[in-house]
């Protein structure tokens, strides 16, 4: 372990309250949790976003604890102004390991004023738990379509989903699948098999160019797909308008981008017609909330990104109740051990339990969730505090 010390005394001398006292990381190279505690031993836990987390944490304690440490976080106004803060005084690396840092720290914080309240932190942003409707999410490329097809009936008859998404393209292929014919195979298969009453989303993880997504966009009309994820390469903003204007279904994206600026020109050039911001890659629960707004003011929904089990669905979950431009689903993994062995074990018990293809946001405080003392022995510990 190894232990970082910060000298507080005379920083934030003249606030009164709670100050940040500590800041723990416990990590392993895919998933990293973060507990923060104040000086009256107050504490809340969050996440550092997922993949190379272990790189995010060090992040953490080289870029961001220094400029948390002995600040007050009186209350949850004051979430969005340390995010900042750290923005501000890290202007020159302004590179997603960052952004994926602070989350950990805005993510803590909520947990912690949800808990000081004895209110979940959907309460805290001014929703109300409740049930949320569940998009089944493959995130698979290595399977035919005939097995797609088979697993999303399986699905369907175990949860009760009545949506579902699956992969078109190569990931980043240059206008090639995974195989040849592979997209104008599933397509149509997934149709057949969960019939004309199921919404069909697909990504195509920036695969295309504009020609050719909107080809492919004409066979997921002709199919009934209703959303289309990042067609084109995600910085390339001008292709993905060009595609959204030029078909019906809806043309999504956003999940890459972490710099509000960003954000600002693709919601006010209206690349996409649905935004959506990963709570984790963008930095955290204040940070995301700005991006609602944008697209609230634009008249876009927002359908987030959480694309695995660990903390992120979670964290959406609480959003999605509180923002009035929430999409009409969340996405929530179906992959298991064979895909992401790293999700096994992390929690004492799972806040993803699926009834009538819904999950539930409960009434319990902060996040409504307690990370596994088992897991937590095992990973690698540091420790960042004021001395």
């Amino acid at each position: 372990m190894r232990r970082q010390h910060r000298a507080c005394a005379t920083r934030a001398a003249t606030r009164i309250g709670m100050k940040i006292q500590r800041i723990e990381t416990f990590c392993t190279p895919f998933v990293g949790f973060v507990r923060v505690s104040t000086d009256d031993g107050a504490f809340g836990w969050g996440q550092v976003s997922t993949y190379h987390a272990d790189l995010s944490a060090l992040v953490l304690h080289r870029q961001v604890a220094p400029w948390a440490l002995g600040q007050s976080v009186d209350g949850i106004d004051t979430i969005g102004a340390l995010a900042d803060r750290v923005c501000e005084s890290e202007h020159k690396f302004p590179g997603s390991h960052l952004y994926r840092a602070i989350g950990g720290l805005d993510t803590a914080l909520w947990d912690l004023h949800g808990r000081l309240q004895g209110k979940p932190v959907c309460a805290l942003l001014g929703g109300t738990p409740r049930r949320l409707r569940a998009y089944a999410s493959s995130m698979k490329r290595d399977i035919t379509p005939e097995q797609e097809a088979a697993r999303f009936v399986a699905q369907r008859e175990r949860f009760g989903f009545d949506a579902f998404k699956f992969r078109v393209g190569a990931e980043y292929g240059h206008d090639r699948d995974e195989w040849p014919g592979r997209t104008e195979a599933i397509v149509p298969a997934v149709r057949r098999a969960l019939g004309a009453d199921v919404a069909l989303l697909v990504d195509a993880n920036s695969c295309y160019s504009p020609a050719r997504a909107i080809e492919v966009g004409q066979l997921l009309q002709e199919h009934g797909v209703c959303h289309y994820e990042e067609p084109c390469p995600y910085w390339e903003l001008e292709q993905t308008r060009q595609v959204r204007e030029a078909l019906s279904l809806d043309v999504t994206g956003g999940e890459q981008d972490n710099y509000l600026p960003m954000w600002r020109h693709m919601i006010e050039m209206r690349a996409v017609d649905v935004v959506q911001p990963d709570v984790c890659y963008l930095g955290g629960m204040a940070r995301t909330l700005r991006v609602a707004q944008m697209a609230q003011a634009a008249g876009l929904p927002v359908t987030p990104h959480s694309a695995n089990l660990s903390l992120v669905t979670l964290f959406t979950m609480h959003l999605l109740t509180a923002i009035p431009n929430a999409g009409p689903y969340l996405e929530l993994s179906i992959e298991g051990p064979d895909y992401y062995p790293w999700q096994e074990g992390l929690f004492v018990e799972s806040p993803y339990g699926v009834r009538d293809g819904h999950v539930t946001v409960t009434d319990a405080p902060g996040w409504g969730v307690e990370i596994s003392p088992a897991w937590l022995e095992k990973a690698t510990r540091q420790v960042s505090e004021c001395s």
